[in-house]
């Protein structure tokens, strides 16, 4: 990577005063097809960013989350820094900054429960290095890097999952409310570390750049297609077949065990279940898929939630080892399933599933 010396280099640099701007660039085509769902306003974070790494009085800058930006901001640059001369991809960056967040308000704490320290409260009982180790923001985010891509199949988990997995927190599920802070101050940072990089918010979206919600296509009623969506033109000709193949099957009842061979016919196992519509659809593509989401969740490659394309199978429920129920998302920020008894075979959000989904698989 062109840029690691040069984030290397500003690791040690205490305090960091860069003057280079921050600029945010949107993709327009996401925003031409796309309803953000951020509560937070990155250009603003962005604005307050660039002024206080270029030297600005810490009094003026005002980051809502941050009530000490004058120490937080160079925290996060720090975890940033490391993250990008590690290589590790800006989905791992933004997990450690919402952890940092959450474990000690991204303050480099000289005390915390029991022999907890530093940015991510490492305890140095638990081998995460001594407390003058761990009291260093590169000693303490190299290790957290290091046992996050220790852990199996991290880039498809949710930042909840992810975190967890590392910190094993008594409370996991604090770390979700800080992500969209995280990611918005780690895409402002990244722009002036690794500005030929991995910057822009839709790298950390789905592939498409979308994330939809009922206020982009308004409520989608079961069994129908939302009004607004089309097959993604640019995905592979076995993605589109597959993708409207399962479309075929939209509004026919859920039936566990069934094998989806004739949903609109008179006899129930002819109808589908979650794993069996994956499976038909994209026999209709000519590819094969096996019956479960058990073995379906082995098939093709891991991918990260943050980087979905059409096409691609995601599982939730149960474990990410043995998950229960699989949909396909079919872009624009929408997935097509088939429930549980009682229902019909639907189209539904992205967004609705998000924190819900525990692997992610592209089979195409």
């Amino acid at each position: 990577m062109k840029t690691t010396g040069a984030a290397l280099g500003l690791l040690a640099a205490a305090p960091l005063l860069l003057a280079a701007p921050v600029l945010l660039v949107a993709s327009s085509a996401a925003e031409a097809s796309c309803t953000s769902t951020s509560s937070v306003d990155t250009a603003a974070v962005a604005g307050q960013v660039e002024r206080l790494l270029a030297g600005g009085k810490a009094a003026k800058v005002r980051v809502e989350g941050l009530p000490d930006p004058a120490e937080q901001i160079p925290n996060a640059e720090r975890i940033v820094a490391t993250g990008i001369s590690l290589g590790v991809p800006a989905r791992g960056q933004v997990i450690a900054i919402a952890v940092a967040l959450q474990e000690s308000g991204l303050r480099n704490l000289a005390y915390g429960d029991r022999d907890s320290v530093g940015l991510f409260q490492q305890r140095p009982s638990q081998g995460w290095g001594t407390a003058e180790e761990i009291r260093n923001p590169v000693h303490a985010a190299t290790r957290f890097y290091e046992a996050l891509r220790k852990v199996d199949g991290w880039e498809s988990l949710s930042l909840t999952q992810a975190a967890q997995a590392v910190q094993r927190s008594a409370l996991p599920d604090a770390y979700a409310k800080w992500e969209d802070l995280a990611l918005a101050l780690r895409t402002a940072l990244a722009h002036v570390l690794d500005p030929g990089g991995d910057t822009g918010p839709a790298s950390l979206a789905t592939g498409d750049g979308c994330v939809a919600d009922e206020a982009q296509f308004g409520p989608i009623p079961a069994g129908t297609v939302p009004k607004g969506y089309t097959i993604p033109k640019d995905a592979p000709v076995a993605v589109r077949t597959a993708i409207r193949w399962a479309q075929g099957q939209l509004g026919t009842p859920y039936q566990w065990g069934g094998s989806c061979t004739l949903a609109h016919g008179p006899d129930p196992m002819g109808r589908c279940d979650c794993s069996s519509l994956m499976q038909q659809s994209y026999a209709a593509a000519g590819l094969h898929l096996s019956r479960t989401t058990y073995t379906q969740v082995k098939e093709g490659k891991a991918v990260s939630v943050g980087r979905l394309e059409p096409g691609d199978l995601l599982f939730t429920e149960g474990s990410a080892a043995a998950p229960e129920h699989v949909g396909m998302y079919i872009g624009s920020g929408l997935i097509i399933h088939a429930p549980h008894t009682g229902d019909v075979v639907r189209i539904t959000t992205l967004d609705a599933w998000r924190g819900d989904i525990l692997a992610a698989r592209r089979v195409v």
